[in-house]
């Protein structure tokens, strides 16, 4: 199926909020979308033509199943064209997730596949985000945040849930990125913020914010 570029943010963004908030309503597509609610259900109307999405006035959009395997190829190529930029090109971590927007609307399945073939097949892209397989199949994020991490337990970083480039770098200024090895000291509970010893440095804190937007998952001893 042909689809604008246009089309395809729409059904991402329809994808994200529907995987934060169940339901994608025209109000939260507008604003993640910076666009008029006007626009958003003129474009929920053609996608409804397509039969990519479900649409009912005051209730909001849902994906179809035809609509759903369109989002997993558009994340599928985001998150392989990450992948290239970080491991192949030098980009950091906090540079690729705009130049990857770009990179994901080329629909060659050919260049997919033979980009997914380069790479080995990665599981998870450089933020941690699993990548779906050429039929959609996509594993579970890690979903256990720093700040409720078991305390002195060896860790590792598996995924943000911000990334931004602001949060990306300040991470990485603390020595932290995907695979970095740490144990949490203590949650401070007046402000919920976590202290946390990385390998071979001394202890620090970080925010409470920061906290809950870094995923870790058991690493075993170290």
């Amino acid at each position: 199926m042909e689809l604008t570029t246009a089309e395809e943010n729409y059904i991402k963004a329809i994808y994200k909020l529907e995987k934060q908030h169940t339901k994608a309503t025209t109000n939260g597509l507008a604003a993640m979308l910076q666009t008029s609610p006007a626009a958003v259900t003129d474009m929920a109307q053609r996608l409804q033509k397509k039969k990519l999405i479900s649409y009912e006035k005051y209730y909001g959009l849902k994906l179809t199943s035809s609509g759903k395997k369109q989002a997993m190829h558009i994340i599928r190529r985001h998150r392989l064209w990450e992948c290239f930029l970080v491991e192949k090109l030098g980009f950091g971590w906090d540079e690729v997730h705009h130049l990857a927007e770009e990179l994901e609307h080329i629909r060659d399945e050919r260049l997919t596949e033979r980009l997914a073939r380069f790479l080995e097949y990665p599981d998870v892209d450089p933020h941690g985000d699993p990548i779906p397989d050429a039929a959609g199949s996509m594993k579970a994020a890690p979903q256990i945040p720093l700040s409720h991490a078991p305390l002195r337990q060896p860790l590792k970083v598996a995924g943000v849930a911000d990334q931004s480039a602001a949060l990306l770098r300040f991470l990485q200024q603390k020595g932290i990125i995907l695979g970095t090895r740490l144990r949490v000291l203590e949650v401070h509970e007046y402000d919920g913020s976590v202290e946390i010893k990385l390998l071979k440095h001394p202890p620090f804190t970080l925010s409470h914010q920061v906290a809950t937007n870094i995923y870790v998952q058991a690493y075993g001893k170290d």
